[in-house]
């Protein structure tokens, strides 16, 4: 298998990726999804666990780890900081999610590594950020999720606030990370400096909380939960047909004129009662049983072809089923198959965004082994001969 990196807009890029999990880890995918080199380090006696995780056997590791070559190697003990730093040295970033103050533990910290490379931008993803009274605090995307304010939100207002069924916080950490590493790369390019990147999951997810927050600071107003719908944007919500719920989303006022004549209902778009939004949000929930009791006694299909003849935006609520089977997600190759040396139906969600001149793509599933690539990459990076990488292998050090 090739996995020479001559592709992507992040080619020529070196990442040496720490920790493990998904804050840290979703970074360096997003890196070598558009073609940085990421060398993922995992301790000799301790690896990853997310190559035991999913739904339905280790099924997430192929896809976070993917593009990825993976190294061993004891950060707790002296030689392996040293072949750490040496790594450093010839890299452009180094990504760790590690509880704040680990790395300094181990003489790794900025301070340090900027010694050896001032050029290093290092990505630090935790639960609370680097600094602050809680910043040593163990931080997972469960208790980010709540703290940034978007736990609150999630549910039926009847029941307990909910969990959307992803690891949302933790993804959009390392989200944020990758943006903030390539704002960095371009200072970089400018002064030729390296930085630290800060990316808290808890702020993470405050940066996606809209207005939030001044709506209580100026109105004292708190946004509580609101099942399928947001309050007062009206028509939005899932409505039934014979064969499973559509969203349908027309609160705008001319396609909501169009759904209305979709309906054979025009009377209702001049109606006072829903003829604006401020009237429709006013009206919500009445005007939400009325287009229910249109759908419910119809096929789906049926209602989406006249949501699509009548320029109404209209959807399913997908399964991961349905995204196989969908012409648009064929058409973009949305999702593609992947080689891979246990599983023979390997398909994964591609790389995204697209670019037109450099895009990303999916040149390998995540290694099966740990320390697949020691041999290149200490080799090969670093000159070790294979003499060398066996007495580091006895001694543990990888």
């Amino acid at each position: 298998m090739d996995h020479s990196n001559d592709f992507g807009a992040l080619k020529g890029l070196r990442v040496i990726e720490l920790g493990q999990l998904i804050a840290g880890p979703f970074c360096g995918q997003l890196m070598a999804d558009h073609g940085a080199e990421v060398i993922k380090v995992e301790a000799p006696d301790r690896e990853d666990p997310m190559r035991h995780w999913g739904q339905k056997g280790p099924l997430w590791w192929p896809v976070i780890s993917r593009n990825k070559k993976c190294i061993t190697l004891n950060l707790r003990v002296k030689k392996g900081q040293d072949l750490l730093k040496e790594l450093v040295r010839k890299s452009d970033f180094i990504i760790e999610n590690f509880r704040p103050g680990t790395m300094e533990k181990w003489g790794l910290g900025y301070e340090d590594l900027k010694e050896i490379n001032p050029r290093i931008i290092m990505i630090r993803v935790s639960g609370y950020g680097q600094t602050g009274p809680e910043a040593k605090k163990a931080g997972y995307g469960s208790i980010g999720e709540a703290m940034g304010g978007m736990r609150y939100l999630a549910g039926d207002p009847s029941l307990p606030p909910s969990r959307i069924g992803l690891s949302i916080g933790d993804s959009l950490a390392a989200t944020y990370a990758c943006l903030g590493a390539l704002m960095a790369l371009r200072h970089r390019d400018q002064t030729g400096e390296g930085q630290v990147i800060d990316s808290a999951i808890y702020e993470g997810v405050l940066a996606m909380m809209e207005s939030v927050v001044p709506e209580y600071t100026q109105t004292g107003f708190i946004r509580e939960r609101t099942g399928s719908i947001l309050p007062k944007l009206a028509p939005s919500n899932a409505y039934p047909t014979l064969d499973g719920d559509l969203i349908i989303g027309a609160n705008q006022d001319t396609i909501f004129a169009r759904l209305c004549d979709a309906m054979g209902q025009p009377e209702l778009a001049t109606n006072p009662k829903y003829a604006d939004h401020f009237s429709r949000g006013e009206n919500q929930q009445e005007l939400d049983d009325i287009i229910a009791d249109w759908t419910r006694d119809k096929r789906a299909d049926d209602v989406l072809a006249l949501m699509e003849k009548h320029g109404v935006p209209a959807g399913k609520i997908f399964t991961a089923e349905d995204m196989m089977e969908n012409a648009q997600y064929k058409a973009r190759k949305s999702i593609v198959k992947v080689a891979h040396p246990e599983y023979d139906n390997l398909y994964m969600q591609n790389v995204s965004p697209k670019l037109s001149k450099t895009p990303g793509e999916i040149r390998w599933s995540g290694a099966n082994e740990m320390g697949s690539h020691n041999q290149d990459i200490y080799e090969s990076v670093l000159g070790l001969s294979l003499e060398k990488l066996k007495t580091l292998e006895d001694e543990n050090i990888i």
